[in-house]
């Protein structure tokens, strides 16, 4: 029996529109030439859907022209460090505060500049720009001298690159950091445009405290009405469980978790609907796993060593369920390096290379809403238990327990998604 072709063509948009969505909230900036032209293509033929979901669940913005596209995603919460600005080589080191600066400093110059500009001309414009009577006295300044000032500005510029911002015409950063040369680029003013995702403009912002001019930037209309609060609280609540590991409920205010307790089931099966991730629910939160593993700057378990040591070190913390020392975690690791050292690399079995490993393992771990850092140590949160390593007990039908044997839950962390520009 053959599928009426109403319905093939209804199978084919739905999937359409599913990659579509997944693609904006991996890239929330996609270009119409580069790596993901054809993403773009489908973002744009499926716009009007699209916009319309998450303006009404989120209350973010989709902006779609010829030239790009850009999802205006404002993060649930404003107070999670864990998903940095990260460099585009290999390393891919996080941004610093320096870093940060540098880059509003280099998006002002670039606004006011014209459509083509050197990165000595930007260099200069960045180091006029840093004499701010208010950046000296937090303690930043650029004079572009040392190499590591010139380091840290051809970082920002390849964030930039890869944004769609500047498009190289002539050169390479690497001469412009040795002083033997400089690179020329075209500024995609429409891009630029596009970048900034607040809901004021910051010139707007009177407050002097930072969290104050955050809280400002992001703020919500006035909120008169019973039906705008519960707008507002419905997509607070799917901007988390977009975009957070895991939701606690602990986390959330009465009203939040009173709403949630009432609509879990439309929240969740919202997002699965149009993204494909799966509600995980437990007694103390919930999270949306992403069954193609995709979804996500942060995985584990991961291969690499140093993806061995994270899952060793969580599945030590969910067995030990209570606060541990980093010193503790740094003499656990050298404990298992004598275990799996065998499997691991040179490097990561030299006299105190433990300290390293820890602090990368906790960083994932972080990040992925599994452990959390206090004055003391390091706590582990509910979702850990996932990793716990327990008993399996293997019984004959209608016969008592025969054997046991050791199992390591290793199920796929909750989705992370990546960094917004």
């Amino acid at each position: 029996m053959t599928t009426p072709l109403g319905e093939v063509l209804d199978g084919r948009r739905t999937a359409e529109v599913h990659k579509a969505a997944r693609t904006l909230l991996k890239e929330p900036l996609l270009l119409a030439r580069g790596p993901h032209a054809d993403e773009f293509r489908l973002v744009r033929q499926h716009a009007s859907e699209l916009r319309d979901w998450f303006d009404r669940n989120t209350g973010w913005s989709l902006r779609v022209d010829a030239e790009a596209t850009r999802l205006a995603r404002m993060p649930g919460t404003l107070a999670d460090p864990t998903h940095p600005a990260r460099e585009a080589s290999r390393g891919r080191a996080a941004f610093t505060r320096r870093r940060y600066v540098l880059l509003c400093l280099a998006l002002a110059a670039l606004e006011r500049g014209e459509a083509q500009i050197a990165l000595g001309r930007l260099a200069e414009q960045v180091v006029l720009d840093a004499a701010d009577p208010h950046l000296a006295a937090a303690g930043v300044e650029f004079t572009m001298e040392r190499r590591e000032e010139r380091l840290d500005l051809a970082a920002v510029v390849r964030l930039l690159l890869r944004y769609g911002v500047l498009r190289r015409v002539a050169g390479e950063e690497e001469a412009y950091v040795t002083g033997t040369g400089d690179v020329l680029y075209d500024v995609q003013r429409r891009v630029l445009a596009g970048l900034l995702a607040t809901r004021r403009g910051p010139s707007t912002i009177i407050a002097e405290d930072f969290e104050d001019r955050l809280a400002e930037l992001t703020a919500e209309s006035a909120l008169d009405s019973d039906e705008l609060r519960f707008r507002a609280i419905r997509q607070r609540l799917t901007r988390r469980l977009l975009d957070d590991p895991v939701l606690y409920y602990e986390e959330l205010t009465d009203e939040e978790l009173a709403y949630l307790t009432r609509q879990r089931a439309f929240l969740t099966a919202r997002i699965t609907e149009l993204t494909g991730l799966v509600a995980e629910v437990r007694a103390e939160g919930i999270a949306m796993v992403d069954p193609h593993d995709d979804l996500t700057d942060v995985r584990m378990p991961e291969q690499g060593t140093h993806g061995h040591v994270t899952l060793l070190l969580a599945e030590h913390l969910a067995a030990v369920g209570s606060e541990v020392s980093r010193g503790d975690l740094e003499r656990k690791v050298r404990e298992l390096a004598a275990e799996h050292g065998a499997f691991w690399s040179k490097s990561a079995k030299q006299p105190g290379a433990e300290a390293e490993l820890v602090g990368q393992a906790l960083e994932r771990l972080t990040a992925l809403g599994l452990v959390a850092a206090t004055p003391k140590g390091i706590v582990p949160l509910p979702a850990l238990a996932r990793y716990a390593v327990g008993e399996t007990v293997v019984t004959e039908p209608g016969q008592p327990s025969s054997r046991t044997a050791r199992t390591a839950r290793t199920a796929r962390a909750p989705k992370r998604k990546a960094p917004q520009p």
